[in-house]
């Protein structure tokens, strides 16, 4: 008998006064306002012009919900429940951060090219951001009954409703919250890249590489403990095996990084200011992706 447990939302839908918001796309648009901010702040930190930065952030978000729905498509949409229609239908889930960060990435690196910007270095300015935005949209699943993990009994498991136990998980009321799980991952990354930073002189890339080797090692533990249905290759979690070559060339590519002969920049050592000074103190107060 489970003594304790964390109970789900009975519906996806907050109510701000007679207005009624899906919580996943509002948890994604926090996600979204969080990591702008954090990232214009560090790019604007190294003395870059906050204009260069505005001219790519909604071609960026663009590419990179765009980039997230289409990769559930291909990986984790069931087209016989959703239909044509259903593809549009994002409030209601499916959006991977694979497909978001892969197809951010892409708009960067063409607008980088196109602007004449510091690639590197603007890839290290948004790592942190994009670690916090996936902190807070992670609730999304939260509220959506969604990507949940094995069953189990400890204290704080998380109760899912039958409608949303899949085909032989029914008898079972209380499964691994791997949405909680992979937020606080995701918050230690932000820490931990801060620390780093602070601590040490990285060269441009190595923030994002960071961010790519830790927050990948996380997921292959999340992706072992999911229950949703999934690509597989040879009976394994296709995120599962991207999520292990992810995360050794993330390892990887930092140490390349840091053993390359270049001294690191001036802007770059501006990047890696702390986001946090005694001067700017935070205010107390969060598919197949």
């Amino acid at each position: 008998m489970t003594v304790a447990f964390i109970p789900s939302p009975k519906h996806g839908i907050v109510h701000i006064g007679p207005l009624p918001l899906h919580a996943y796309g509002l948890m994604l648009a926090l996600g979204v306002l969080v990591a702008t901010q954090v990232a214009e702040k560090r790019w604007t930190r190294a003395g870059r012009s906050s204009k260069d930065f505005g001219a790519i952030v909604v071609p960026v978000v663009i590419a990179g919900v765009v980039g997230a729905r289409v990769y559930h498509l291909f990986t984790g949409y069931s087209w016989s429940d959703g239909g044509f229609v259903g593809i549009f239908e994002i409030w209601k889930g499916g959006l991977s951060i694979w497909g978001a960060v892969g197809g951010g990435l892409i708009a960067v690196l063409v607008l980088a090219r196109r602007r004449h910007l510091d690639t590197l270095a603007l890839m290290d300015a948004i790592a942190p951001g994009v670690v916090l935005a996936q902190a807070i949209g992670r609730w999304g699943n939260y509220f959506n009954q969604e990507l949940f993990g094995r069953p189990t009994r400890l204290p704080w498991g998380l109760e899912i409703d039958l409608a949303h136990r899949p085909s032989g998980f029914t008898k079972y009321a209380t499964f691994h919250p791997t949405f909680l799980y992979e937020s606080l991952w995701c918050l230690l990354v932000f820490a931990t890249i801060v620390f780093v930073e602070r601590r040490f002189t990285l060269k441009r890339g190595q923030a994002f590489a960071l961010y790519v080797a830790m927050y990948t090692f996380g997921r292959i533990w999340f992706e072992a403990l999911r229950i949703d249905d999934a690509t597989r290759i040879f009976g394994v979690r296709f995120n599962l095996l991207l999520s292990i070559l992810l995360s050794v060339f993330g390892a990887v590519w930092f140490v390349w990084l840091g053993r390359r002969p270049q001294p690191a920049s001036p802007e770059s050592r501006g990047v890696a200011e702390p986001l946090i000074t005694q001067a700017d103190e935070p205010v107390p107060d969060r598919d197949s992706g």
